[in-house]
Order: structure tokens, then sequence, then C-alpha cells
């Protein structure tokens, strides 16, 4: 609650009473302030005038370094900073000077103090500004952009008052064109701001509603040098929130002279898991980052908890990394750092820093645990435990070591190492106590000399206990970057969950073409170059952002169109006999490999007296608007330079249609028939596989959307298996995950359960886009 004496000082400052309440509300904010307000008054007395109230307010709230308080409260009492302006200056100068002392005079010099702009030389500028723009001036007359004269005076003259620099612009645009008259007040023509804002908007990836804006920026365009306003490598301690030391300064340069200026990232997964969509953007983003700028990516497997991890795991994660394009300077392990991460561990025990706890893991839940009755037992003690730790002589839950800091979200104490007798895939027994992702992955990335953290939004309040643990342990310490991760509507991607799926038999495997796993994608057959794609156009947004399946479709036919060649399916066969076939033998039709582009070569395929067109193909009483076969109205067959005309129907004893009879003519012999369509002749027999969204509402998870739970949402007709479906002969020799469109019925991919005589294709997307498909 907010003291008299505390409310009155700040609404000396200028304050008013509601700002100042909510300013007290802010304990950190409220303490600095008071102590800003305290020196100054020792200066000033307990007058304090409005423009420096404001001044001090600006800088306790901006100020990090409270090492640089007095300093800078100095300053403006003194009069010598006087502006918002002086004061941003003032701010960024303490930022990226961590070390004392301050050198005074470069500190004066670049924040304008004693600087003294007169109107004569405002005067001058203005002037100046003004001829530059003079002939445009005449013509727009007050329509012209005034703020650009504003932008340019000011850049001539940085520490003059803003206010009289738009004073004098005001009266010399006056002195020019004269009062305004009514054709100055007409606003420029909507159709070039229209234009103006729309290629505006080219240039931004905003996601809206779950759409991607279009843009005309690549993914590399967007990671390439100062695209983020990411510090460069060795000026970590530019970053806003840095917390430096006294051996930042030479921590870095000597992390420059190991790396070279390089930049540095990595790509750090816990291989309990498969990668799914939303890990396509971290790869992308940290291997795009290091690619875009010249540097080199690390492949880190965050091995530190054995109990879930498996080789296929290992394999796959690795596999879809390179299947994305992406080659890794070098595979790491947590594990190669054990000792390196133990003997910090004893190092920090040492320092004050850690201590051995015996709290069990129900009394670490939630959002206020009791405080440790452990936390100030003597170092020694500490040391005795945890090596009493590593020695196995506690149980698992018995005995913890626990790290002294609070956390962004409240978290008092993390776990730095817990103690599990479970095998390590790659150090077999040697240990029984292994250390946590808070201990472990801000080391792993100093050992590797990461200038780029990057990662994920939930990670934000892991970021004190990042800089924390590098500091209290003197080693170098890089800056952790978050960005937004990537959702999808209609989709699952817990590992958890999706081990729930295939319990319940909704999915296969992790590789199951209804999920957004990598695998699974690429067992459907989205090209590695179309998720690329989907990731640049989502952008590298600092907003979590969940889009809508389609717009990864889009991104998928994209590709799929230039590199997928052509080839003719037949999903519900009809079977048709061409009474007047021209040969006893059949025709070689030679098919484009691709249509638009005949260079890129043909295919051959037979054209015989019996031919298979789709059963939707024929209707014997056609509704009105129909084009394709029926009587009277005939079709071509596509490729061949025939037309095909209906003679006689067919059916079993049922009524139900069996074979067509018709008759043959070359398409230049009549009238161009008003449909060609699709057919297969001595075709092969395959199976092809036809998917669906798997949930039926965009949230699965949501229980306001789906009270049932995500089981409870299965689509039940999310796949549908045509066990005799036909096809050409040109696909005979296809491979797993070889792709094809099958023309007017969508893309499809080989999939891997093919073998001899036996091909099974997945179809990866429709040709157009469908909502009720995923």
């Amino acid at each position: 609650m907010a003291t008299p004496d505390s409310l009155s000082l700040f609404t000396g400052l200028g304050l008013s009473e509601h700002k100042a309440r909510e300013t007290l509300k802010n304990a950190a904010l409220s303490a600095q302030l008071r102590e800003a307000a305290t020196q100054a008054q020792q200066t000033l007395g307990s007058t304090i005038d409005k423009a420096t109230g404001t001044l001090l307010y600006g800088l306790a709230s901006r100020l990090r370094d409270t090492r640089r308080l007095s300093f800078l409260v100095s300053y403006i009492v003194n009069k010598k900073i006087h502006s918002e302006l002086q004061l941003s200056a003032a701010l960024e100068y303490v930022r990226s000077h961590p070390l004392d002392p301050i050198d005074s005079v470069d500190f004066e010099k670049e924040c304008g103090v004693g600087v003294l702009v007169t109107p004569e030389q405002i005067e001058e500028a203005v002037e100046a500004t003004i001829n530059k723009h003079r002939p445009q001036l005449l013509v727009e007359r007050y329509r012209f952009n005034m703020g650009l004269l504003m932008g340019e005076a000011r850049a001539a003259l940085r520490w003059a008052d803003g206010k009289m620099i738009k004073h004098e612009v005001d009266m010399q645009v006056l002195h020019l064109l004269g009062p305004k008259m009514e054709a100055d007040l007409e606003k420029k023509p909507k159709v070039a701001k229209g234009r103006l804002e729309e290629t505006d908007r080219k240039t931004k990836d905003v996601v809206e509603n779950g759409e991607a804006a279009s843009h005309t920026l690549s993914l590399m365009e967007q990671l390439r040098g100062e695209a983020l306003k990411f510090h460069k490598p060795g000026e970590n301690y530019k970053t806003p929130g840095y917390v430096t030391t006294t051996h930042t300064m030479d921590l870095l340069k000597q992390h420059l002279e190991i790396t070279g200026g390089q930049v540095r990232t990595r790509f750090p997964p816990e291989p309990n898991g498969i990668l799914h969509i939303g890990h396509a953007k971290a790869i992308n983003f940290n291997f795009g980052y290091a690619k875009a700028n010249s540097g080199i990516c690390f492949l880190r497997f965050d091995d530190t908890n054995p109990e879930k991890e498996e080789a296929k795991f290992f394999t796959a994660i690795y596999d879809m990394v390179v299947w994305l394009g992406y080659t890794p300077y070098k595979v790491t392990y947590a594990s190669d750092y054990f000792d390196q991460l133990y003997a910090w561990a004893i190092e920090l025990i040492r320092r004050g820093q850690a201590y051995v706890c015996h709290q069990k893991v129900e009394e670490l839940k939630g959002h206020n645990p009791l405080p440790s009755p452990w936390r100030d037992r003597p170092i020694e003690e500490s040391l005795l435990l945890f090596e009493a730790m590593r020695k196995g002589k506690f149980s698992e839950g018995e005995a913890t070591l626990r790290m002294k800091l609070v956390m962004e979200d409240g978290k008092m104490d993390p776990v730095a190492y817990r103690v599990k007798y479970t095998p390590h895939h790659r150090t077999g027994d040697k240990w029984c106590i292994y250390p946590t992702y808070d201990y472990t992955h801000c080391l792993c990335d100093s050992i590797e000399h990461i200038t780029h953290s990057l990662c994920t939004k939930e990670f934000q309040a892991r970021r004190s206990s990042y800089f924390w643990l590098c500091n209290a342990l003197d080693v170098y310490c890089p800056v952790q970057w978050e960005y937004g991760r990537l959702n999808l509507h209609y989709a699952v991607v817990s590992k958890r969950k999706i081990l729930q799926l295939v319990a319940a038999g909704a999915v296969r495997d992790w590789d199951d073409p209804r999920l957004f796993t990598l695998t699974a994608l690429r067992r459907r057959g989205f090209p590695p170059e179309a998720i690329n794609n989907f990731c640049a156009r989502v952008g590298v947004t600092v907003a979590q952002t969940t889009m809508e399946p389609h717009l990864l479709e889009s991104c998928v036919r994209d590709v799929l169109n230039d590199t997928a060649p052509r080839a003719m399916a037949i999903l519900e066969p009809l079977q048709v006999v061409i009474t007047n076939f021209p040969d006893v033998k059949p025709l070689d039709i030679q098919v484009p490999n691709f249509p638009a582009d005949e260079t890129k070569g043909f295919h051959q395929v037979p054209f015989a007296s019996t031919v298979f067109i789709e059963r939707t193909d024929f209707k014997e009483e056609p509704e009105p608007g129909y084009k394709r076969l029926a009587w009277g109205q005939p079709v071509g067959l596509r490729h061949t330079g025939y037309v095909i005309e209906l003679q006689n129907v067919v059916k079993s004893p049922n009524g139900c249609v069996e074979c067509l009879e018709v008759t043959c003519r070359r398409t230049d012999a009549g009238e161009k028939p008003k449909a060609f369509i699709h057919w297969v002749s001595q075709p092969l027999v395959c199976e092809i596989r036809l998917y669906e969204r798997l949930f039926q509402h965009k949230n699965p998870e949501d229980p306001a959307e789906v009270p049932g739970g995500f089981l409870s949402d299965l689509n039940t007709a999310s796949l549908q298996v045509v066990e005799a479906a036909l096809v050409d002969c040109s696909v005979a020799l296809a491979k797993p995950f070889d792709k094809f469109q099958f023309e007017r019925l969508g893309y499809f991919s080989v999939d891997p359960d093919s073998h001899q005589g036996q091909l099974i294709f997945n179809r990866t997307v429709t040709l157009k886009e469908d909502p009720g498909k995923v």
C-alpha cells in the first residue's frame, strides 16, 4: 500500500496521483524512483520542477544498471542533461559502456552536454532544408510532407529543441507559400495512398487471424545482417537486459579471439520425441540465421533425461534437419560436457550459490512453494552431500542440488541436479545424477561460444537464470533471444498426446501422414522446400502464431507444381471399350511430364481399345452444366488426340453400370468436345490413401471448444483407403517418397509401405484448396 510520504514525493515530481499510485505498485520502479528523487532533493531542495521530475521518472523507469543512477541524476539536476533526447543518449551510452570508470569527456560529447544551439543555427538549418525541397513544395504546397523538413533539420542539429525547429519550419513555410487556400485543404488522392500502403505491407511480415500477409522477403533476407536488430558478436552487453559484471569485457574479448567474430547458433532438441512443424521454424531460424550471416550452427542433443531418450529419436531428428536442407557444423550432446558441468556445480556450491536440498518434488510444485529449510546450510555440508549424491548414496527424489536465485516467473531456487538411476545411452552407468535444463542449457551455450541463443517465448522466464548462472561462474555469457512459437489449427503436436493417439489406434505411429510431425509430413509427400517456404511466409515473429493448414498446403502446391511430373490414375474405375479402335495394337502416347513446359521431357503410356475412366466422368442422366461423357455428349481423352462418343451402356443384373461401349474419332475431325478427361490403359493396380483432417475442430485441445478432450474430436473419415485404384505404367519404377501429380486428382507421394509389385500412394494435397482437407 502507498505511504503518504511516497505518494507526495512522486506527485512532487509532476506525476498525477493516478500515475504515482500505479508506480508504487511496481516495487523495483518505485524504489529506483524514490532513490533518484531523494538524491535530486539533496541538490535542489524539496521542490523539483516538472521538467526535471519527468526526466527523473524516465531515468528510473528505463535504467537497467543501477550503479549508474547517481551519475545520471547529477547530470539531470545540474541541467547538463535537460531533454528527453539527451536522456536517451545517456542511457544508451551507459548500457554500451558497462565498465568503470566512465569517460566523462566522451560521455558528455555523445550526450550533447554543453552544446548550445542558437536560434540563428536553427533558422539556417531549416532554410537549407526548405531550399532543397523548394520545387516540390511549390507544387504540392501544404500537402507536402512537413515531417520530412522537420526530420532533416533535426538530423543537422541533433541537440536542437524540437519545438523551436517546428516553429521555425512553420514560419518559413508560411513565408514561402502564404496562407492556406481552399485547394490546400484537399487530401491527396486515395489511390496513391492505397498504393503506398500496399507497397509498405509487402515489405513487412504480418500475421493476422492465422493468415500470413504476402511479402517479398525470403527467409534469408529476413535473417540477414541488421534485419532482426540482433547484437553483433562480441557486443552482447548492448542487448537490453543483458547483465554485466567486472569480468564481462575480458570474457567477451576471449570469446572473440576464439570465434573470430563469427555468428554461432545451435538447435538443441531433446531426443525424447519426433520433431513437428513448430520445430521446422526453430530449425530454419537457428540454421538460417547462421547461414544468412556466414556463421555456423551446432546440432546439440539435450540428452539430460535418460528415462525418455531413445536411439530412434536421435536418428530421426538428425535426418529431419538434413532433410530440411541444413548441415550441422557439428553434432554435439549435453552429455559431452557432463564432467565440466559437474565441476562447475561444485564451484557453484563453493561460491555459496547452490545447496543440497531434501524437499520432495511435490513440495516444489505450485506457484508459491515453501522456501527450502536447507537454503542456508554450510557450504562444506553441501559439498559433502553433493558428492554423496554423485556416489549413489541417495535414492531418487531424496536430494537435489538447487541454485540460489529467483526467476522472472517467481520460481525460486530452480533445481540444477537430481538423482536418477537410469543408464545413459552414451555414458552408461557412469552417472546417477543428471543436470536439468535450467542448469545445462546456458553452460553448454557458453562452452560452445554460442553468440545468439535463439529459443521460443516460453523460455523467456528462464532468461534471468541463464544470465545469472554464467555470471555466477564467471564464464562467457551468450545472449538469449526469444521468438514466437509456430502452431497449426486442427493439430496436436505434444509428444504425450501423440502417444495417446497411437495407443488409441487413431494413428499408426509418429509418422502417420495425418499428423504434423516432420516425419509424417515427409511421408505424406510434403517437400522440405515447401516447409521452409512456409516458415519464411510466417516470418520471424515475436508473437506466437497459429496458422491455418491451407497456408502450408499452398506452399506445398507451389513447389510440387514445378517438381512433380504428371501421371494419370483412376480412383473409381469404369471400363470403356472403344469398338472402332484405329489399330489392332495399342498406340504409344507421348505424355509431357510438365504440360506447361515440354522441355522437361515426356513419358510414354499405352492407349488400347480398352481404357478406364473415373466413374464420376460418366452420367446417363446429367444435370444441367455437366460437361463430361453422357448420351449425345462426347469427351476428349487427354493427350491422345481422340474423342470418344457413347454408343452403349452395359449393366449388371442389379442395374449397376459395368462397362461403356464407345466409338472414337480424331479430335480435329469434328466439333471440339466440351471437356477432356484423364484415363488409363493397361494400368497397374495400386493402393491410394486419401487423407482429411484428423480433428473436427480448430483447437482440439481447448476444453471450451472440445469439452470431451482431443480424443473425442477425432474425424472418423480422416483416412480413406482405395485398395484397387489404377495408375498408368509410367510410375512402375517409382521409389518411396517419389512425387507425382495425378491429373485432375491431386499430388501424390509413394509410401514406404510399397513393395515389389504393389505401389502405395499417399495423397499429399488436392490440386486446389479444399477447406475440408488438411
